[in-house]
């Protein structure tokens, strides 16, 4: 008896996928609740589980479809038997099996067909492996549950640690063949529906809200002592280590409440002016930049914000975070520091009205008490929508924040 496999509610406002890896082929053994496709929304991926135990049979819904919440993705055969191992990749219908051609004796073994791989490689990364002849296998996957990425394969290539696939023919050039040229080559690969979504968005926010960035900078002397001085202490406590992203949340919410435009956003003609403080905290996913939110952060310590940042950072490069993770959010942290970002001017996330920039810090001369030292400093960069906040209520938000973390007693004495 075939079992129905469609596309479960994905959340509110969310009515439709694109399909991005089967993570079963037909004729495999599957568990009831395993995962058996990913499917990519406008903000996170989503793994569909099998609902019964047994055989994937048809899949109707192919890699890169756009499917509707409801619409029928597979089939799933309950108590059927897997495909033998040493047999050739079984089709889902005989009449498939019949029309499928013979593979080429030249070509390479894809990952996932060899003895004992196991692996479930997406198109584009099929497409690099076999590109070069490599043994997927001997490459660290560092995507959802261990699979590969194309960084991961590009990365294993520049740095020559990718051993060649057994049984890979390569060609030789002939000996009369010219030299090659510089290359030419180019790719085209579909935007996936989250790298689509941030294109709209960003866009939308340069066209709808009036943006400007105001710039400081700030001495991280303080911090820095104050993390050196307790970071040990701090982890052994709380189980999570002692960053910045703390100190700069908890500095955010105390200018948030002095300046509540900065935490406001327009709907139509009316201005909504929140209590509370949602940090969207901008993180790296293999799949592109995501912003999942901190809730009620103003009532949060400091320890809490990093189990709670480090908690997103895990679960995004394993791609389980979910609708609610990313709804909502009043004002946006971006840290482009930790890719060695010097200046930026950040774009606001609608229908937010700001985003603090954070970047590298780095030895600087300036001057104290009439003398030229050396001090860590962090150029700070607040974008904002000019509709809503005043360029004196920017400034005033941005020395806020940057007392705060030069003076970190105030966070103790909510000043």
């Amino acid at each position: 008896m075939a079992t129905e496999v469609k596309v479960p509610t994905l959340g509110e406002s969310v009515t439709e996928a694109t399909v991005g890896q089967w993570l079963k082929k037909p004729g495999e053994a599957v568990k009831a609740d395993e995962p058996i496709v990913s499917l990519e929304t406008d903000k996170v991926a989503v793994d569909v589980p099998s609902p019964v135990a047994g055989v994937l049979g048809d899949i109707i819904a192919k890699e890169g479809d756009t499917v509707e919440v409801g619409a029928l993705l597979a089939y799933v055969n309950a108590g059927g038997a897997a495909a033998a191992p040493s047999a050739p990749a079984a089709a889902p219908a005989a009449k498939a099996e019949a029309a499928a051609p013979a593979p080429a004796a030249s070509a390479p073994a894809a990952a996932d067909d060899e003895d004992g791989g196991n692996l479930t490689l997406s198109p584009a990364v099929r497409r690099l492996v076999l590109e070069h002849g490599l043994d997927p296998s001997k490459i660290k996957g560092t995507g959802k549950d261990g699979r590969l990425t194309k960084d991961d394969v590009t990365a294993a290539v520049a740095a020559g640690t990718a051993k060649a696939a057994a049984g890979a023919v390569v060609a030789a050039p002939a000996a009369d063949a010219p030299a090659a040229g510089p290359s030419r080559k180019q790719e085209r690969v579909k935007m996936t529906r989250l790298r689509q979504t941030v294109a709209k968005r960003l866009k939308e926010a340069q066209n709808t809200a009036a943006l400007l960035t105001t710039y400081n900078d700030v001495d991280m002397t303080n911090i820095i002592e104050a993390r050196a001085k307790y970071k040990d202490l701090f982890e052994k406590k709380h189980g999570v280590r002692l960053g910045f992203m703390g100190f700069f949340t908890k500095a955010v919410c105390m200018a948030l409440r002095d300046i509540p435009g900065v935490n406001a956003q327009i709907e139509g003609d009316e201005i909504v002016y929140n209590d509370f403080c949602d940090i969207s905290v901008a993180v790296s996913a293999p799949t592109g930049l995501v912003v999942p939110v901190i809730r009620n952060a103003e009532s949060l310590s400091v320890a809490d914000i990093e189990k709670t940042i480090g908690g997103f950072g895990k679960k995004a490069k394993e791609g389980k975070l979910t609708m609610e993770d990313m709804k909502g959010g009043t004002f946006t942290i971006s840290n482009g520091g930790v890719f060695g970002s010097l200046l930026s001017s950040p774009i606001i996330n609608p229908p937010q009205s700001g985003v603090l920039g954070l970047h590298r810090i780095e030895d600087r001369p300036v001057v104290r008490n009439g003398e030229i030292v050396i001090r860590p400093m962090m150029y700070l960069a607040l974008s904002y929508d000019h509709r809503m906040v005043d360029g004196r209520e920017a400034v005033t938000f941005l020395v806020a924040v940057k007392n705060a973390i030069e003076d970190p007693t105030r966070l103790l004495i909510d000043l």
